[in-house]
Formats: C-alpha cells, sequence, structure tokens
C-alpha cells in the first residue's frame, strides 16, 4: 500500500530511479510512483522539483523533493532506520561503498552510455574501458562481499544498488555488440552475484524487460544522432 507521503518521479527505463525503488522495497515503504516520459518534453512537475539538473528521479516526502540518486538512497536509509540497512554501519565500510558507488556513476555508466549513443569509433574505445571496468568490478565484489552472495554481504547493499540498477542495460550493450561483459570464464562472482540480484524480491518487480529496453535503447540512439547531426549543422553554418 501506497504511503500519501511519499512519492518517485521516474521513468521505467531509468537505472537510477530504479536503484530508489529498491530502496523503498528494501524497507518496505510503500510509494506513489509517477512515470516521466524521457522521449519527450520534461514535465512541469520535474522542471520544479529538480530545476538544477531537471532529470530523474526525485523522491517526495511530503511536499519536500530530494534529488540524485545515490543520494536518495542514502537518505532513505536514514530516514527509514529498519532493517535491512543499506550503507553499512562500520565507517571503513561505509567508505568503500560509497567509493565503488561513485566509481559506477562517474566512471562505469559514462562508458556504458558511451557504448550505446556515441559514434563506431567512440563506441569501440568505450565498449574496452567497459570491459575494463567489469573485471574492477568482479575484484570489487569479491572484496567486498567477503565470500557472501552480495556486494553488502548477506543482503543487498549501496553498491548492489548502484551496480545492479544497470545490469538490463548492460545485457542490452550485450545483445548490441555481440559481446559478453558478464560471463562465468572471465568474471564468475559478477555472473552470479547478477543472478541473484535480477531475481531478488525488492528488484524484480522493477526490473526492465531487456527486448523492451532495447527497443528503448535504439529510440534513444536515433534521437542523439538526431540532435548530434543538427548542432554539426549549425557549426558549419556558422564557420
Amino acid at each position: 500500500m501506497a504511503d500519501s507521503n511519499v512519492k518517485v518521479l521516474g521513468t521505467w527505463a531509468s537505472p537510477f530511479a530504479m536503484r530508489v525503488r529498491i530502496a523503498l522495497h528494501l524497507k518496505s515503504v510503500g510509494y506513489e510512483y509517477v512515470e516521466e516520459n524521457l522521449l519527450e518534453a520534461k514535465s512541469e512537475l520535474l522542471l520544479k522539483s529538480n530545476p538544477v539538473h531537471k532529470k530523474v528521479p526525485v523522491l517526495f516526502l511530503g511536499d519536500k523533493p530530494v534529488c540524485e540518486s545515490l543520494i536518495i538512497v542514502h537518505y532513505i536509509d536514514e530516514v527509514w532506520t529498519s532493517v535491512p540497512s543499506i550503507l553499512p554501519s562500520d565507517p571503513y565500510d561505509r567508505a568503500e561503498s560509497r567509493f565503488w558507488a561513485a566509481y559506477v556513476d562517474d566512471k562505469f555508466f559514462p562508458a556504458l552510455r558511451r557504448v550505446l549513443v556515441s559514434t563506431e569509433e567512440d563506441r569501440k574505445a568505450a565498449m574496452a574501458e567497459l570491459l575494463e571496468g567489469v573485471v574492477l568490478l568482479e575484484e570489487a565484489f569479491r572484496k567486498l562481499s567477503k565470500g557472501k552472495a552480495f556486494f553488502g554481504g548477506d543482503n543487498l547493499g549501496y553498491v548492489d544498488l548502484a551496480v545492479g540498477s544497470l545490469l538490463a542495460w548492460i545485457k542490452v550493450i550485450e545483445k548490441f555488440t555481440e559481446t559478453e561483459a558478464l560471463s562465468e570464464a572471465k568474471t564468475p562472482s559478477l555472473a552470479a552475484w547478477a543472478d541473484c540480484f535480477s531475481s531478488h524480491a525488492a528488484v524484480k518487480d522493477v526490473f526492465p524487460n531487456v527486448d523492451k529496453l532495447a527497443d528503448f535503447g535504439l529510440k534513444l540512439r536515433a534521437k542523439f544522432s538526431k540532435a548530434a547531426a543538427a548542432a554539426a549543422a549549425t557549426t558549419t553554418t556558422t564557420d
């Protein structure tokens, strides 16, 4: 049952909105979900609630908006203190989790995005960077999980949400490039973790269909290509 005070503004294809919804599920918090169409004009609600970045997700607690997915997940963990805790209680473990979550957003996701929407030449370099990142995450998983099922140990944690929210998009990239990013041969720990993550009770209802996501990815690629061509044409006419 939705809590009348809790609302999430997101879009079904956004890995960042997915993080927020999983965090709320982990805490057994009901919420109202409002879908934003990223292929169309941004809604007045989005522009008003996140005027700086103008991006989803936005969490509303009453009339107070909170923006940026990792900040929202941290906020959820602090507001709803019931178990499971999303961030570790140990200060060093918590710092490690924040480090790897920041790596995912600052390095790993940009490479994934470039594979999806950039030119053919840049796409190859981005794919190489993505595959290097997967190897780093395999090593991080072995360290953080301490031999257990998730980055967070026995339960989903902060890094699980950061990385796991990108799993469906990784599968789309594999489909587009015919390259296996996660494999039992090269990344056995991540491959096993991916199955555990996607089947988790807090995840499975919001994990997007990969074929539907691939279709969306093609539309997104076309949108970016059109914008890039228009920008190039403008540059040419003003030179």
